[in-house]
């Protein structure tokens, strides 16, 4: 069974790792290829058609909208090391939220413990 003060300095941690994270986006990253509108174009050719791209999107979801917005290939990169942050912070969000469920529970026993012990 974890102690108290080691569940404690499990929080501390993962908040400590959570406020090093820097800039995070959510979402997913496609890659996409797009057939345009000129009916000349070697995107319209029906035995070898070229498509343009690729293009590059995220799409998330932000207020319970679905959104998505294009990515210059320049920022692709940091897009990516944006989405990776998001994902890492939802997983120490996760471990925050269980240590902190182990840690009150303890903390109540022990309460109880006390309020067992002063009627005692």
């Amino acid at each position: 069974m974890e102690s108290i003060k080691a569940l404690e300095k499990e929080v501390t941690s993962i908040k400590n790792k959570l406020m090093g994270l820097g800039d995070m986006h959510p979402g997913s990253l496609t890659k996409q290829y797009n057939v345009c509108g000129n009916p000349n174009c070697q995107c319209k050719d029906k035995h070898n058609p070229k498509k343009h791209g690729p293009y590059y999107q995220i799409s998330f979801v932000h207020n319970k909208k679905s959104t998505s917005r294009f990515v210059k290939k320049e920022l692709l990169p940091e897009t990516k090391r944006q989405i990776a942050n998001y994902q890492k912070f939802k997983q120490l969000v996760e471990e925050w939220k269980i240590a902190a469920t182990k840690l009150s529970q303890l903390r109540l026993a022990e309460i109880g413990k006390l309020k067992e012990e002063k009627k005692s």
